[in-house]
């Protein structure tokens, strides 16, 4: 096996973290390939004791199919956490393409990745990632029915960007009334980190609960399309600088992953993490670091759930009003891991997998 490059990889190295490491226990992986258009795709099952696994195809250049591999495997085990603490009834799971989309991506890639798809059965529903949109879940849809987040004028459910948004809305209310005693952040100093999809729906939540917001983003298209709307609201120069803004009360990153890292949380200003970005922990000690700081950690896969909340519901024919109730549900799911967190002694991240896996457990055992 080589990889992207013609370079060897070691596959060994895959095969052991699927069957012998912590990370593995996967059901299911298939490598997908299709010359004629150029597909090569891995699609990972983690677990579907809950149901169908559920998760999106992430489009992206890995630097080797290995990569592309362990991407898979740990996207799909973050998706059966995600998806048992959503209330879900699914199991976890992740595609991934490999290859760069703005130079291969095609209609005929994407009928042929739907036909892989399809050739599950069901075990594995899609959905949109990094790299995916819309207009492309429409495609893989002609060759596939277990796909979701397609446009709504091919009877999905659109943008899942707005119930995401409103899931970190709820997760930050719970932070607050953990911390604060009161649900609302009316008075509070939020720092947002990327003001993109999800972000900029975060601000117009926050603006209306009464919350200072201060934001920064890479692209200054995202920040210029928050000032002229709100032409009074903070910018900060990059995320350096907001995560040490004086007086900040909430951190949301909602950009990328490992936001949360050895340099970042020694300097954090805010008492509370609570955002959309995927992964924010950079390694499994940070969790500790930022319980020793005092700093109160949402866990990301636990409030950013609503936008899986609205592709599964799509499989339901889409209701927003029902998917909002669902992911309004956030708030109290929230609260209970804090609770959980103080009863065993243990960060809110680690309550958080033990709640999900018992979920899981439980489950195998019906």
């Amino acid at each position: 096996m080589t990889d992207v490059t013609g370079a060897p990889v070691a596959t060994v190295d895959v095969l052991n973290t699927l069957f012998h490491s912590e990370q593995g226990g996967h059901e299911q992986v298939v490598l997908c390939q299709d010359r004629a258009s150029g597909l090569k795709a891995v699609i990972a099952l983690h677990s579907t004791a809950l149901g169908p696994a559920l998760g999106g195809t992430r489009f992206y250049p890995y630097a080797s199919e290995q990569d592309a591999v362990a991407d898979a495997l740990n996207l799909s085990r973050g998706m059966s956490y995600k998806n048992a603490m959503a209330g879900l009834d699914h199991g976890g799971g992740k595609a991934v393409i490999i290859g760069d989309p703005e130079l291969i991506k095609t209609e005929e890639l994407l009928l042929a990745y739907g036909r892989f798809v399809a050739s599950l059965g069901g075990r594995y529903v899609t959905a949109c990632d990094v790299g995916t949109y819309v207009a492309d879940m429409d495609v893989v849809a002609r060759e596939c029915r277990w796909t979701t987040g397609r446009s709504p004028e091919n009877g999905g459910a659109g943008d899942s960007s707005v119930l995401t948004a409103f899931g970190v809305f709820q997760g930050m209310r719970a932070s607050a009334q953990h911390l604060w005693g009161d649900p609302s952040l009316r008075g509070r100093k939020v720092g947002i980190a990327g003001v993109g999809k999800v972000g900029h729906h975060l601000v117009e939540h926050l603006l209306q609960d009464g919350a200072s917001v201060v934001i920064t983003d890479v692209r200054d298209e995202s920040v210029r399309r928050i000032t002229e709307r709100h032409p009074g609201i903070a910018v900060a120069a990059d995320t350096d600088a907001l995560i040490r803004a004086e007086g900040l009360d909430v951190y949301a990153p909602c950009a990328l992953g490992g936001a949360l890292n050895d340099d970042s949380v020694p300097v954090l200003t805010a008492k509370v993490v609570c955002g959309a970005a995927n992964n924010q922990l950079s390694h499994p000690g940070v969790e500790k670091d930022l319980a020793d700081r005092g700093i109160l950690y949402a866990p990301d896969y636990v409030v950013n759930a609503g936008g899986v909340i609205q592709v599964a519901d799509e499989l339901h024919g889409f209701d927003f009003e029902r998917s909002k109730a669902k992911a309004a549900k956030i708030f109290d799911t929230t609260l209970s891991i804090f609770a959980r967190a103080k009863d065993d002694g243990i960060p809110p991240a680690a309550a958080a997998d033990r709640i999900a896996e018992q979920r899981i457990s439980e489950a195998r055992l019906r």
